[in-house]
């Protein structure tokens, strides 16, 4: 009798141990034995169990639950099954406080047809996310080289059968790119007795009847930048049946491993991010470059990398090369468009940290020959990483060059270059562009007070082209100075900026004189009388139309001469066409 007491106390401990009180009472198991029989009869008046008799019966179950493994030798998850019906009958006969010693034997016998039906049942279940989620209360942790993070899985039951006999532990490896974490020598798995179902398939009881596991890891010094999956699986029972495979669940925690150890999804060849330098704008000091002067340039350049520093970076300036073309399309005399006054087009920079930015400034000076367009300048990098060495990257600025608009003009042709108030004198010129850019809008107007209009638009000048000034200009006062008249030439450059430039000429403007003696006649007696037959007003009038009719007569000289030069010019071009035609 002592050795059965002793036996049910020890199978009363390990069943508190496993809690099976607990789930007794939170969800019974098995019926009282007055259900199992099937019917609500009272109670045997017999006399109730004492503790030897549980010790009796505790040690019958436990015998016969031995007796079915050695014999039958089921799965781990059937000998699962067979020790809580043991240990729940155990408690049950336990707790009970009005059961006979009839009752207790029948009860016996139904833990035992229990025990016969777990051994036989063959049935599994089908893992499936459909029970067993994560709840959306879930946050991405983030954690850097050599930190330790806290890893939360929040786990919910979303089908009616409760899930028992929970264990949880995450899958692990050895590769960096698959598991980010170092190894833990107390290991991963974790186990808790129960997930309640949800009986209104809503998902607030589901949530609330969650259960949460925190899981404690510290990264790798070697862990890659980005986000890491992590896939735990979960075995559990339902309905009293082991699972056949485990359920698994997802989660990601982003790291941030070291500057040059590389992003996570890279493929073997480049599993070190390669940082990438470029330029990210320029200016230039003065603003417009002109050729033949002397400009700084200011280029901005970034490491677009967010992790990776680069160290060594050299950068190198080329400017294009210019020349003079030859007949057959080649060029000669080739050289730089751009040249560094220092002599060196080299820049050297120790180290750029991840993300950061950086001005080169290089002293430089254009070639005085060069066409207003325009010029390419191309920057070479060559740089290494903390694991790479001899990265290199290429970029271009473009900068327009400025040639300073030139002209120049022949000495004016004034005829007449004296005229009364009313006449009129041709001026002609010539205006060349000595420059190397196009010289826009050319026009000449005149100022002075003696004299207007004139005005001449002479359009666009190509560089080395002439443009021909033929004006009429009119006196309108008698003049009061020296005669200088201003010929005022004006004109825009490419970007549309106006210049001027002034031609002196000189014009007298006289005004119109009559002689007085010529209307006055002595007569016989020495009296002056005006002459008889012309009035005063009359030989006024004779004497304007005298000066008009001159003025006309010397406009026509002089367009008679211009058509004269026309003829000639006309003449000499069509023979030398008819010469080019003879060849």
């Amino acid at each position: 009798m002592k050795r059965k007491n002793s036996i049910r106390k020890k199978l009363l401990k390990t069943a508190a141990v496993l809690g099976i009180g607990a789930i007794m009472l939170a969800r019974p198991v098995f019926v009282q034995a007055d259900q199992v029989s099937g019917n609500s009869a009272p109670k045997s008046s017999g006399q109730y169990i004492n503790d030897d008799m549980r010790a009796a019966a505790d040690e019958d179950m436990l015998h016969y639950k031995e007796t079915l493994i050695r014999r039958e030798n089921p799965e781990q998850y059937i000998i699962d099954e067979l020790e809580h019906i043991l240990y729940s009958g155990i408690y049950y006969i336990a707790e009970s406080k009005t059961m006979t010693e009839s009752e207790m034997w029948s009860y016996v016998g139904q833990i035992k047809a229990k025990m016969d039906a777990a051994v036989e049942r063959t049935g599994e279940v089908t893992t499936t996310t459909e029970f067993l989620s994560l709840a959306d209360n879930w946050e991405t942790p983030r954690v850097s080289y050599n930190q330790t993070v806290d890893i939360v899985l929040p786990l919910i039951n979303l089908g009616e059968e409760w899930l028992t006999d929970i264990l949880v532990e995450p899958v692990v490896s050895n590769d960096v790119h698959n598991w980010p974490f170092k190894p833990d020598s107390t290991g991963y798995t974790r186990n808790f007795s129960e997930i309640p179902g949800c009986a209104t398939h809503l998902y607030d009881e589901a949530f609330f009847n969650r259960r949460e596991l925190t899981y404690t890891f510290t990264a790798r010094e070697d862990v890659l930048t980005g986000y890491y999956p992590l896939t735990f699986q979960v075995w559990y029972s339902r309905d009293g049946i082991r699972c056949k495979e485990p359920a698994e669940v997802t989660v990601y925690v982003y790291c941030q491993g070291k500057p040059g150890s590389g992003r996570i999804g890279m493929d073997e060849e480049s599993n070190v991010s390669k940082p990438r330098i470029i330029v990210t704008g320029f200016e230039t000091d003065p603003a417009q470059v002109f050729a033949g002067e002397t400009f700084m340039l200011h280029l901005h350049v970034k490491n677009t990398s967010l992790d990776t520093p680069v160290n060594n970076v050299l950068f190198e300036l080329q400017s294009v090369e210019s020349g003079v073309q030859g007949a057959n399309g080649t060029t000669t005399n080739s050289y730089a468009a751009f040249l560094p006054t220092s002599g060196s087009n080299s820049i050297y920079i120790s180290r750029m940290e991840a993300g950061s930015e950086a001005q080169l400034d290089i002293e430089m000076q254009s070639k005085a020959d060069l066409s207003q367009r325009p010029y390419v300048v191309t920057v070479k990098m060559k740089y290494d990483t903390d694991l790479t060495a001899d990265l290199t990257g290429e970029a271009n600025v473009s900068i327009p060059v400025s040639q300073v608009a030139k002209l120049d003009h022949s000495t004016p042709e004034v005829m007449p270059g004296s005229i009364m108030v009313g006449e009129q004198s041709n001026v002609m010129f010539q205006i060349y562009n000595i420059g190397k850019t196009t010289l826009y809008n050319v026009q000449v107007k005149y100022e002075a007070d003696s004299v207007e209009g004139g005005d001449a638009f002479i359009g666009n000048l190509d560089p080395g082209a002439t443009g021909n000034v033929d004006s009429m200009i009119t006196g309108m006062a008698p003049t009061m100075d020296d005669g200088t008249v201003k010929a005022v030439i004006t004109y825009e450059d490419a970007s549309g900026k106006q210049s001027r430039a002034e031609v002196d000429l000189n014009l007298i403007v006289s005004a119109m004189q009559m002689d007085e003696g010529l209307l006055e006649f002595p007569d016989e007696d020495g009296a002056r009388r005006d002459k008889p037959g012309l009035s005063t007003p009359m030989i006024a009038l004779i004497t304007v139309t005298s000066a008009a009719a001159a003025a006309v007569v010397a406009v026509l000289v002089v367009k008679l001469i211009k058509k004269r030069k026309a003829v000639k010019t006309l003449e000499e071009d069509l023979l030398d066409l008819d010469k080019e035609d003879g060849t």
